[in-house]
């Protein structure tokens, strides 16, 4: 399976246009966050996990050329909020694409995006099949899916398992029983928000310990707020086999 991280930073703590904190200003490409979302290539599909408001862009700059499906892990704007750059791939593939998202998302996502499921079909407009995911194991266009409920504060939100691949974003916590789902991957991606404490995501510190209590091979963290600090400062900080992803970041899983 070869993953892409599209987009591995978040809305919360960008700065303002032109600041001049020392990850806006870094020369860096690996300071250039967009908002979180992953590319997955395997068994000859195209999945996306996440479409936030970099969504189209993110796409144009992977030079992605097909798209089979999108599966959300919730329902915040970060996450969501591109899915009507889909048309695109409606129009070149004329074929609808394949969406998986819990009951509580379709909700949100049907108030956010009402033309999409209205009953009159607009013409250009997405088109989409609507699969519902719970936590229990499900496919994605064939491909097996493991769901892994965590907590975002007071929020279930689900990151996802396939094979030997997991991906978590906005943790803050997450149950013994689901760590299990998680034990024995051999790719670990997880949130590290920022190093100061924060309600809901994992801080720097969390993260490293969660991720060396799962014992991965590797563990890339994503979600990183402009708070965290450039990618050259923290990388100096991290434990062998523990690293930061960065926008484009290609991983063989």
């Amino acid at each position: 399976m070869k993953v892409t991280f599209l987009g591995t930073g978040t809305s919360q703590g960008i700065p303002v246009i032109a600041c001049d904190c020392r990850v806006c200003s870094s020369a860096d490409y690996r300071d250039k966050r967009l908002r979180v979302s992953v590319l997955l290539e395997v068994e000859g599909k195209v999945i996306v996990i996440d479409s936030g408001p970099d969504f189209r862009y993110q796409m144009l700059r992977a030079g992605v050329k097909h798209l089979d499906a999108i599966v959300f892990t919730h329902e915040h704007k970060d996450h969501v909020a591109g899915m009507d750059d889909i048309r695109a791939f409606n129009f070149k593939q004329q074929t609808e694409i394949e969406v998986y998202a819990h009951p509580r998302v379709q909700e949100a996502l049907k108030k956010e995006f009402s033309y999409i499921f209205s009953s009159l079909k607009y013409p250009g407009i997405p088109r989409i099949n609507m699969h519902t995911i719970e936590n229990n194991s499900f496919q994605v266009c064939g491909v097996p899916f493991l769901p892994v409920e965590v907590m975002h504060f007071q929020l279930p939100v689900f990151g996802f398992r396939i094979g030997d691949f997991t991906y978590i974003t906005d943790a803050k916590t997450i149950t013994d029983q689901e760590k299990e789902k998680i034990r024995g991957t051999r790719i670990l991606v997880i949130n590290a928000l920022q190093r100061e404490k924060h309600i809901s995501h994992l801080t720097l510190d969390e993260a490293i310990k969660l991720a060396e209590e799962i014992g991965a091979n590797e563990t890339y963290f994503t979600h990183m707020s402009h708070r965290l600090g450039t990618h050259s400062e923290i990388s100096a900080m991290l434990p062998q086999g523990i690293f930061l992803a960065y926008d484009g970041l290609v991983l063989e899983a």
